[in-house]
C-alpha cells in the first residue's frame, strides 16, 4: 500500500500543480470575477427564456419562442433525463470557468503521454506546451468553451485507442468508452468529427504496422473492441445525439428545398452548408509561419500596439488627446492575412515547433508517422480555399465534411499532434547516449531549419507589402487622414514582424543551446526539463496574455445579466400580451433576453426560417412580419436612441382565413409571401386541398395560456373553418389538440401553423411533446446501467487476475 502511495505521488504533485498553474493564469477567479466571453453573451440571450422556466418550474422545455420566431433547446444547453456521463463532466470541471477547461487541457494530454509511456517529468513539459497553445486559450477568451471542451477531451480518447493498441483490452476499452461519451457530451461534433480524422490516420499506421508485423488478428480484434466502445460511448449521450440528428434536418446545416436565390437567380442545392461559407476562414499559405512566429502576420483584428507605436503618433498628430490615442491603438487592425477576421495568431510556440523539427530526426517508427501524416492532413485542409482542389473534394466527397464552417479551426489536430512529437524528441534525446553523433547532426539539422526560417524572413522582410484586405475601407473611412493611417499601420506591422521574429529567432537557439549542453553533459535531465519548462511558459504565456488577460474579466454580476434593459424594452414589458418583436436597431441575442425575438445568435438556426429572414423579413415586408405577429419594431430614433415602434396590424397569435392556396413548390409559397394577404389568405405545398372558407367577425381564437413549449386556445366558429397560428412549424416534437383529441396540423406559409378547427367552440392545444427525449433518455438509462456494470466486472477482473499472479 505504502509503495503504491509512493508511486503516484509524483502524479498527485504534477495534477496539483496543473490545478495551481489553471487558477494563476485566470487568477481573477479567485476574486470571484468572470470571464467576459462574447459568444457566451450572446448564449445567455439566446438561453433566457429556457433558464427561466427551468427556475420558476423545475421543469425543462426543448423549445424556446425568445429567438428566430421559435426554436428548439437541443443546441441551447437542454438538459436531458439520465444524462451521467455530463455529471461526470461536471465532477471533472471542480475549477471555475475558464480555468477549468485548462485544467481539463493539462490533465487529458499528460494521461495521453503517460499512455505512450514517457516519463512523468516529459508528460508534465508536454501538458504545457499543449494546455498553453494560443489557439486553445484564444477560444476560451472569446468564449467557444464548446469548442475548448471537446479539444479537452480529445487526448483522453486517444489514450483509450492507444491502450487497447497495447493489450490492455479491459481497461482501454472503458477508458474509450468513458473519454469518447466525454467528447461527445461536449457537444461540438465539428471538433469530434476532426478527432474522427485524427484516429483513421493513426488506425492507418497502426494497421500497416500490424500487416508488417503479422499481427492482423490482434488490429481487427482491437478495433471491434473500440467499436463497441464507441457503440456504448454514443448510448450514453443518446437523448443529446438524437435530438441534435433530428433537428439538424431542419436546420441550416440540412438540404433546403429551395432553388432560387433572394434575387432569383438558381441556386446550388447542397445536403449541407455552402461551399463559400464552410470556406470563409480559410488559412493562408504564409500564415503557416504563425504558428512559429506569432505576429508575422500583424497578429489580430485589435492588437495593442502600444504608446510608442506609428498609429500612437498618427492619433496625436490629428488632435487626439494622449488618454483618447492610448484607448484607439488598443484595438488597431494590425492583422494583414487571408481571413477575414483573426483574433489572435494559433501560435503553437517557437519552442515546441523547435523540439518538433528536431523530433522528426530521431524519432523512427509508427508513431512518428501517424502524428506527421495528420499534422500534414491538418495543415493542409486548413487552407480551405487556397487549396480548393483538395478542400472541394473532402466537401464533395468525404461524408459530413460540408456539415461544418471555418475549415482553419482543423488546426486543433495539428496543436495535438506537434507538442506529442515535440516531446518524444526529448525522450529521444534521453535514450541511446551511444548515438550522440547523430543528435548532434539532428541538433544541427533542427536548428538550420528553424532558425534559418527566421532568418529568411528577417533577410527578405523588404519584399512583404503589409498590406491588409480593408486597408482601402480605412484610406476610405479616415478621409484625408486615410492615407496617413494606413501608412502607420503598416510601419506597426513591419515592426511586429520584426520584434517577433527575432524574439523566435532567440527562442530556437535558446532551445538549442539547451540540449547542446546536455549532449556535452554540462546539464541533467532534470535540468533540461525545468530549462524547458521556463522556456516554454516564457514564450507561450506572454503570447497568451496579449489576448487573454486580467482586463478579460469582469464582475459576476455583468456576465450573468450582461444586458440592460432600454427604454424600448422597458415600454415593450408593459404590454402583457403574447407577440414577436423585431429589433433593427441592435443584432444578435440582445432582444431574446427580453422578448420573443425574430433575431438571434446561433449556428444552426432553423433553415426554413433563415431563409424566411434572408427573402423577407430582413426586407422588412409587412406582410411577413404581421403573420409573424411582430407587433413592435426596435428602431433608432433621429437622437441616437431607440424607440419601439408599435405595429398596429400585426395579425395576432391566430386567425381564421378564407382562402387555402395549394401550391407545387417552395419557390412559388416563398415568392407568394412577397405581396400575399396573411390575414386572410394563406399557402402552403403540403398535402392539403385549396379550398375557400365563410369568415365573419364572430369567428374568434383567443390564447388562454402561453408557454415556450404549451399553448393553449379557445375557437369559436359559426362555419367550419381553417386556422393559422403565429407559431413556427416543427414537425418532430409539437402536436395539435382539440378538446383533447390529437389531430393533424400543417406547415403553411412557409414556416407557420395551420390546421382545420370544426365549426362551434373548442379548446385547441399545442404541446411540444418530442418523442427522441424520451427514447433517447431511455437509451442513455440503459448504457448507464450498462457501463457500471461493466466497471464492475472490469474491477472484479482485476482482481482475480492480481491473485492469480500472486
Amino acid at each position: 500500500m505504502a509503495l503504491s502511495l509512493k508511486r503516484f505521488l509524483p502524479h498527485l504533485l504534477i495534477i496539483i500543480g496543473f490545478i495551481a498553474l489553471s487558477l494563476a493564469y485566470f487568477s481573477p477567479v479567485l476574486s470571484g470575477k468572470q470571464i467576459f466571453q462574447s459568444d457566451i453573451m450572446q448564449y445567455i440571450g439566446m438561453s433566457k427564456q429556457q433558464t427561466d422556466f427551468r427556475a420558476a418550474t423545475g421543469e425543462e422545455t426543448y423549445w424556446t419562442n425568445s429567438a428566430f420566431g421559435g426554436m428548439p433547446t437541443y443546441q441551447l444547453g437542454a438538459k436531458y433525463p439520465h444524462n451521467y456521463i455530463k455529471k461526470l463532466d461536471s465532477v471533472l470541471r471542480f475549477l471555475p470557468r475558464p480555468a477549468d477547461y485548462l485544467f481539463l487541457y493539462f490533465i487529458g494530454f499528460y494521461i495521453l503521454l503517460l499512455t505512450l509511456k514517457v516519463d512523468f517529468k516529459l508528460a508534465a513539459l508536454g501538458a504545457l506546451a499543449f494546455g498553453f497553445s494560443t489557439y486553445l486559450i484564444i477560444i476560451l477568451g472569446v468564449g467557444h468553451n464548446s469548442k475548448a471542451h471537446a479539444i479537452a477531451y480529445m487526448p483522453l480518447v486517444l489514450s483509450g485507442i492507444l491502450l487497447v493498441f497495447q493489450k490492455k483490452y479491459v481497461f482501454g476499452f472503458l477508458v474509450t468508452t468513458v473519454a469518447m461519451a466525454l467528447e461527445l457530451s461536449a457537444n461540438h461534433y465539428q471538433m469530434t468529427y476532426y478527432l474522427l480524422l485524427l484516429v483513421l490516420i493513426l488506425g492507418g499506421a497502426y494497421l500497416v504496422d500490424a500487416y508488417k508485423k503479422k499481427i492482423l488478428p490482434h488490429f481487427f480484434k482491437s478495433v471491434g473492441i473500440m467499436f463497441f466502445a464507441v457503440i456504448l460511448a454514443i448510448g450514453l449521450n443518446a437523448t443529446n445525439i438524437m435530438a441534435t440528428q433530428e433537428y439538424v434536418k431542419e436546420s441550416t446545416r440540412g438540404k433546403s428545398e429551395l432553388t432560387i436565390n433572394t434575387d432569383g437567380t438558381p441556386k446550388d442545392v447542397t445536403t449541407g452548408l455552402d461551399k463559400e461559407y464552410i470556406t470563409e476562414y480559410s488559412y493562408g499559405f504564409l500564415e503557416t509561419f504563425n504558428l512559429f512566429i506569432p505576429r508575422l502576420l500583424g497578429g489580430g483584428n485589435g492588437e495593442d500596439v502600444g504608446k510608442d507605436s506609428e498609429m500612437y503618433k498618427f492619433y496625436t498628430s490629428v488632435g487626439a488627446s494622449p488618454v483618447e490615442a492610448l484607448r484607439e491603438v488598443k484595438r488597431s487592425p494590425t492583422y494583414w492575412g487571408d481571413q477575414p477576421i483573426v483574433e489572435a495568431p494559433a501560435y503553437i510556440g517557437a519552442v515546441v515547433l523547435f523540439l518538433f523539427v528536431f523530433a522528426l530526426f530521431v524519432v523512427k517508427g509508427r508513431l512518428k508517422w501517424w502524428l506527421v501524416g495528420a499534422t500534414i492532413m491538418s495543415l493542409l485542409l486548413s487552407y480551405g480555399k487556397n487549396l480548393g482542389f483538395l478542400t472541394d473534394f473532402f466537401i464533395d466527397y468525404v461524408p459530413m465534411y460540408n456539415k461544418f464552417r471555418a475549415v482553419s479551426s482543423i488546426q486543433v489536430v495539428l496543436e495535438l499532434c506537434i507538442p506529442v512529437l515535440a516531446i518524444f524528441g526529448l525522450v529521444r534525446l534521453f535514450n541511446d547516449f551511444e548515438k550522440n553523433e547523430e543528435k548532434l547532426k539532428a541538433l544541427k539539422m533542427a536548428v538550420g531549419i528553424s532558425g534559418g526560417i527566421a532568418m529568411l524572413f528577417l533577410i527578405f522582410k523588404g519584399s512583404f507589402d503589409f498590406v491588409g484586405a480593408n486597408d482601402g475601407y480605412y484610406r476610405q473611412a479616415y478621409g484625408e487622414y486615410g492615407q496617413s493611417f494606413v501608412d502607420a499601420l503598416k510601419a506597426d506591422r513591419k515592426a511586429m514582424f520584426t520584434t517577433d521574429t527575432l524574439r523566435t529567432l532567440i527562442l530556437v537557439i535558446l532551445s538549442a543551446g539547451t540540449i547542446w549542453l546536455f549532449l556535452k553533459k554540462k546539464l541533467s535531465q532534470n535540468a533540461l526539463v525545468i530549462v524547458f519548462a521556463v522556456l516554454i511558459l516564457f514564450d507561450l504565456v506572454n503570447v497568451n496574455r496579449r489576448y487573454v488577460n486580467s482586463e478579460n474579466f469582469v464582475p459576476s454580476l455583468q456576465v450573468s445579466k450582461p444586458y440592460q434593459a432600454n427604454a424600448a424594452d422597458l415600454e415593450i414589458m408593459k404590454d402583457d400580451g403574447h407577440f414577436r418583436v423585431f429589433d433593427v436597431a441592435s443584432s444578435a441575442a440582445r432582444a431574446s433576453y427580453f422578448h420573443n425575438s425574430l433575431s438571434g445568435y446561433h449556428a444552426a438556426k432553423l433553415g426554413r426560417y433563415n431563409e424566411l429572414f434572408d427573402f423577407h423579413i430582413a426586407k422588412n415586408n409587412m406582410n411577413v412580419l404581421n403573420m409573424l405577429n411582430t407587433k413592435y419594431i426596435i428602431a433608432d430614433d433621429e437622437k441616437g436612441g431607440v424607440f419601439p415602434y408599435e405595429n398596429t396590424d400585426a395579425n395576432g397569435n391566430a386567425w381564421f382565413i378564407s382562402e387555402l392556396e395549394k401550391l407545387d413548390s417552395t419557390n412559388e409559397e416563398m415568392i407568394a409571401l412577397d405581396s400575399l394577404n396573411t390575414k386572410i389568405k394563406a399557402v402552403s405545398t403540403q398535402d392539403l386541398s385549396a379550398a375557400r372558407f365563410k369568415t365573419d367577425s364572430t369567428a374568434t381564437i383567443n390564447v388562454l395560456e402561453y408557454r415556450p413549449n404549451y399553448i393553449k386556445y379557445n375557437s369559436t366558429n359559426t362555419d367550419d373553418g381553417f386556422a393559422v397560428f403565429s407559431e413556427i412549424y416543427y414537425v418532430d416534437g409539437w402536436n395539435a389538440y382539440i378538446d383533447g383529441t390529437l389531430q393533424p396540423h400543417y406547415r403553411v406559409n412557409y414556416v407557420l401553423r395551420g390546421m382545420p378547427i370544426p365549426k362551434g367552440q373548442h379548446t385547441i392545444e399545442f404541446k411540444f411533446e418530442p418523442q427522441v427525449i424520451e427514447t433517447g433518455s431511455t437509451i442513455a438509462l440503459a448504457s448507464s446501467i450498462l457501463l457500471g456494470l461493466l466497471i464492475l466486472a472490469g474491477f472484479l477482473y482485476q482482481i482475480k487476475r492480481n491473485d492469480t499472479r500472486r
